[in-house]
């Protein structure tokens, strides 16, 4: 099955992340994978609650993350292939300057 993952820092800034050829992560490990990175990377929980749903996290992830680590291919490929596991989507969108995550 194909998978993917679009990341949209900018309108002018895209990134193709593909998983594909690489062991997939289970979904406990792509959690885990997401959550010490939220935390590496020191993200901000989006909501005032605390509260910090999956989708919330990819998208901070990936927008702390930034231009750096999406061109690295070791750590994007390593957050694509978590992202599709955690979100147990094959494909998924994730618009930065929108807040978005779609699949």
């Amino acid at each position: 099955m194909h998978s993917e993952v679009l990341v949209t820092l900018t309108p002018d800034q895209e990134f193709r992340l593909d998983p594909q050829g690489a062991q997939p992560l289970t979904n406990e490990d792509a959690r885990r994978w997401l959550d010490d990175e939220f935390v590496r990377l020191d993200c901000e929980p989006l909501r005032a609650s605390g509260k910090v749903l999956l989708a919330d996290k990819v998208l901070t992830v990936a927008a702390a993350a930034g231009a750096t680590l999406l061109s690295d291919p070791a750590w994007a490929g390593q957050f694509a292939r978590a992202t599709v596991a955690a979100l147990d989507r094959p494909v998924v969108r994730v618009d930065v300057a929108a807040m978005a995550v779609s699949f």
